[in-house]
């Protein structure tokens, strides 16, 4: 029994794959369209494919804008179960036609279309629901918009402060940098995608599809076919190439964070290299396969829709880095645990322990993206269950915010980030006040202050320095040497009369 629970865990893995890699998704109208287009031009090559089989049927198989209809015989109820390319419907429910007597499909009363009965599919397409449906969305879109947002503001400002201060260049913060870098492109691209895939007319040419007449015909989609063009592909493959660099990005700050515990031997500079290959190379040959593949098996539609069994060309990789990022934490806060238990017994009570245990676990918690795994077992369900609500909710709000935490904790939380930025404001302020408060009086009273010198402090300093320099005169040693005003002035100190020694007889 042992020996099974590692298929279960990875069976439980696999089958709720799809939802786990799509977490900054969730299906459109543009997307509804573009799978009931699909099913049109596979239910045509279908009935093609089966002319010769429907010869003996008495009602000729066809498609009605929503179900391909096999054939039936005289007197036939013909039942198809519901569509799962139609989101919203009751999957479990039929479809129903009638073949009468006379070899026909059977035509609904007073209008001349054919009859059918879609009345279990559309057991939850109520008003209602639709309204509810659509403020879920609406909800969501607006919840990793914002989300998003806050976390490349972040990550920008992050990026840069670790880019200015020379000081903080180093293998930690380089590796840093790409993982910023990372989270920017990944939120770059969902809003660029959401403006090229779904600023579109589909929202009208689906309500037309899915209103009242459900049985209305479906040409006007095919015209989709013909708009979805280079830059609508290139779009999907570089959203889903940055989601992969995201990843591994985060599945190389582990592997950095586990080996400076273990092994340290990636501390070294030599290995960035290497780490570089993985965060940027590794997301790109897997996704160039996958488009690759696109291309010559399933070059239809835009290429946001799933294309079967393709999918996992790159989901499996993510899936892979997810779980060795979980692994690498949970070995991680297993050696706090033990540390903690180990250098603390005695010095602090259990409460205290936990306590530091947890806080240092939930820091680790966004940096490994353990929220990936939380409902990683749970495949998605209708939009109208609590469960899909609270799994996308919650999905939605910690992918969105990731890079805003990652920001939080790598930078504004350092250290060395704060004492660059308390340098860089002292060194700043004291500038400032050397330009506004740098003055130099003699001891006549004349001064020379804020860019503006009396003609009294001029003609001492020269006659002093004149003084200096001949044979009789007083030598002045370097610590006291007079400069001319000139040089005064870009001097930031502040001379007193004390300082300068002049003869009686002056």
């Amino acid at each position: 029994m042992e020996g099974c629970l590692p298929l279960i865990f990875w069976y439980s893995v696999l089958t709720s794959a799809s939802g786990l890699v799509d977490m900054d998704d969730v299906i459109t109208k543009e997307e509804q369209v573009y799978l009931l287009a699909e099913a049109t031009e596979k239910c045509q090559k279908n009935i093609k494919a089966q002319a010769e089989m429907s010869k003996d049927l008495a009602c000729v198989p066809e498609w009605d804008g929503i179900i391909c209809w096999p054939g039936g015989f005289l007197n036939e109820l013909v039942s198809v179960q519901c569509p799962e390319y139609i989101y919203d419907f009751n999957h479990r429910g039929h479809a129903y036609r009638k073949c009468d007597s006379g070899g026909r499909w059977k035509l609904a009363l007073g209008i001349n279309k054919t009859w059918a009965n879609y009345t279990e599919c559309t057991k939850f397409f109520t008003p209602e629901q639709r309204i509810q449906e659509k403020d879920i969305f609406h909800r969501l879109y607006l919840m990793y918009t914002i989300g998003y947002a806050i976390s490349l503001a972040s990550l920008v400002v992050a990026l840069s402060l670790l880019c200015y201060f020379k000081r903080l260049h180093c293998t930690r913060n380089y590796i840093h940098i790409h993982l910023f870098a990372s989270f920017i492109c990944r939120a770059v691209s969902i809003f660029v995608k959401d403006v090229v895939l779904y600023s579109g007319s589909g929202s009208e040419e689906l309500e037309k599809m899915l209103g009242e007449n459900l049985k209305s015909e479906l040409g006007s989609s095919a015209g989709y076919r013909t708009q979805l063009q280079v830059g609508c592909k290139t779009t999907v493959t570089l959203f889903l190439y940055f989601l992969a660099t995201n990843h591994y990005w985060i599945l190389v700050e582990g592997l950095y964070l586990h080996s400076l515990i273990f092994m340290a031997f990636l501390s070294d500079k030599n290995y960035l290299w290497a780490l570089t290959i993985i965060g940027w190379g590794l997301p790109a040959v897997f996704v160039s396969v996958w488009a690759s593949v696109r291309v010559s098996l399933a070059d239809t539609q835009c290429w946001d829709v799933s294309a079967g069994k393709m999918k996992w060309i790159y989901q499996i990789p993510l899936l892979v880095a997810i779980m060795i990022n979980f692994f690498l934490f949970l070995n991680i806060v297993r050696v706090l645990a033990s540390k903690l238990w180990g250098t603390n017994t005695g010095t602090l009570n259990p409460r205290h322990q936990y306590r530091k245990l947890l806080k240092s676990t939930l820091v680790l918690m966004p940096l490994f993206g353990v929220h990936y795994v939380v409902f990683m077992a749970i495949p998605y369900t209708e939009v109208s269950g609590i469960i899909w609500q609270i799994q996308m909710h919650y999905e939605m709000l910690f992918n969105s915010s990731q890079g805003f935490f990652v920001a939080f904790i790598y930078c504004f939380c350092n250290g060395e980030v704060q004492a660059e930025l308390k340098k860089a404001w002292f060194r700043r302020n004291l500038a400032l006040d050397f330009k506004q408060k740098t003055c130099v009086t003699s001891t006549g009273g004349s001064f020379y202050c804020g860019g503006t010198a009396s003609h009294t402090t001029n003609s001492f300093s020269m006659s002093v320095v004149s003084r200096g320099g001949s044979a009789g005169g007083p030598q002045i040693s370097g610590k006291h040497r007079i400069q001319p005003v000139h040089t005064l002035v870009s001097m930031p100190v502040h001379i007193t009369n004390s300082e300068i020694s002049v003869p009686s007889s002056s």
